[in-house]
């Protein structure tokens, strides 16, 4: 088997030289699967782990498919999960996929870049989700309400809407983006103690149902607030909104060799930010379930009635975890706007809110490496599987009606990857510790 799997991964390897293709990015993705699912000593599997991501680094690079890409997530998902890896290896070849390989990746197709921001940005908000439900347990549906505050705090402050109704010299310039950054944690956070004050005091569907209700009036009010007085400019949304200046990225990446063009510089830059970002998000995330905090939100989620009686204030605790939820989700509202440069409503509407949510369940609820695995898989999959497939399937079938086309079908295939996990693992993908042991005790 030892023998087998790096035969597999030394192949593979030779292909993406000779022959990169989505063929043999599949091949890889096979071999892959062997590496992690077949019992291999622990050096072979090394081995085969890093062989694998520079097979699909350069598979990437010579041809710029992105199933290459899926390759080294399974990589970084085999690194965290896989047992008896040496912890500097992960490290090495997790540091090595993020900076080196995504990177590379890009300049040879920049839809990586834009695949690598998206899922950085999701991962953040699904990590700020699982601060809710995960570990306190409470059913938020209206979550990309907060992620709406954000961005529109700095859209409307970053670009000259603010001119309908102040007056000052606006656009701000884009190095207030950072500022805002932080101006977006607590306006965000102030939002949630506002719709959790009443919202909490419920529980269970109720608190489902009133989130998602106020999840909602978020939205319509971005869709409605452009008269009499034009806040939000209404559903047309607000253009351009001004990115920060990088001429000091510029001259450090030159400075390393690295040249970059109009067209990779910004998106160079925003993937590194949401790097940064994921990791600032992560730490606060793994001291905030380590503290009194965290063990209290898993005390209420477990039983309310028990926490309470142990002394624990129920209000204020869920109101410390909507806020905390919410600012992560604000801060990376503010991002989304500078990189995009455009806001509208159409991007938070509840069904941005139901896949967020999905992530974490996908993931395993409560679980941190679950909740980052679970955005990278559902964004790959809308952004690129089912457009891919519907490429296909349209090139392949041009009789085909318009009506069947799978990418219509993306609600369809996000309920029913849901249903298929609520019946075959529950837990999720990465399960956090206790969930996994309340479920083997079920």
């Amino acid at each position: 088997m030892n023998a087998l799997s790096f035969l597999l991964s030394l192949a593979y390897l030779g292909l993406a030289f000779l022959a990169p293709n989505p063929l043999s990015h599949l091949f890889g993705l096979v071999a892959l699967g062997v590496t992690a699912f077949l019992r291999l000593v622990p050096h072979w599997r090394t081995l085969n782990l890093a062989l694998l991501t520079l097979a699909f680094t350069v598979g990437l690079m010579r041809s710029g498919n992105t199933l290459g890409l899926i390759g080294l997530v399974g990589i970084l998902v085999a690194l965290t999960t896989l047992s008896r890896i040496p912890g500097w290896i992960r490290v090495l070849l997790g540091l090595a996929i993020l900076l080196l390989s995504v990177p590379l990746a890009g300049f040879a197709n920049t839809f990586v870049f834009e695949l690598g921001i998206q899922i950085g940005i999701y991962a953040a908000m699904a990590l700020g989700l699982n601060v809710v439900v995960g570990m306190a347990g409470l059913l938020d549906l209206g979550y990309a309400a907060f992620f709406a505050v954000g961005a529109y705090t700095w859209a409307i402050f970053g670009s000259e809407q603010a001119k309908n109704f102040m007056q000052g010299n606006f656009p701000l310039p884009g190095e207030y983006m950072y500022l805002f950054m932080g101006i977006a944690i607590v306006t965000t956070a102030l939002t949630g103690l506002l719709i959790g004050l009443p919202a909490l005091r419920l529980r269970g569907d109720y608190l489902a149902i009133v989130t998602l209700g106020l999840g909602e009036v978020v939205r319509i009010l971005a869709n409605n607030l452009d008269h009499p007085i034009n806040f939000t400019n209404g559903p047309q949304g607000i253009t351009p909104v001004q990115r920060p200046p990088i001429d000091g990225f510029r001259e450090l990446m030159a400075t390393l060799g690295v040249h970059l063009d109009r067209t990779t510089d910004y998106q160079l830059f925003f993937y590194f930010l949401v790097l940064l970002m994921i990791g600032l998000v992560v730490l606060v995330n793994v001291n905030l379930a380590n503290s009194r905090f965290g063990r209290a939100w898993v005390a209420i989620r477990e039983d309310e009635v028990a926490a309470r009686s142990m002394g624990i204030p129920l209000l204020p605790t869920k109101l410390l975890a909507f806020m905390t939820g919410a600012a992560f989700s604000g801060v990376m509202g503010v991002i989304f706007a500078a990189q995009r440069t455009f806001v509208s409503p159409e991007s938070f509407t509840l069904l941005a809110s139901i896949t967020i949510l999905g992530m974490v369940i996908l993931g395993g609820m409560g679980s941190i490496p679950g909740a980052i695995l679970g955005a990278a898989a559902l964004t790959i999959l809308n952004l690129d599987v089912l457009k891919t497939f519907s490429e296909f399937v349209r090139t392949s079938l041009p009789q085909i009606p318009n009506q069947v086309d799978p990418a219509k079908y993306e609600r369809l295939v996000f309920g029913l990857i849901l249903v298929l996990m609520m019946i075959f693992r529950p837990e999720g993908l990465i399960p956090e510790k206790r969930h996994r042991a309340e479920m083997e005790e079920a």
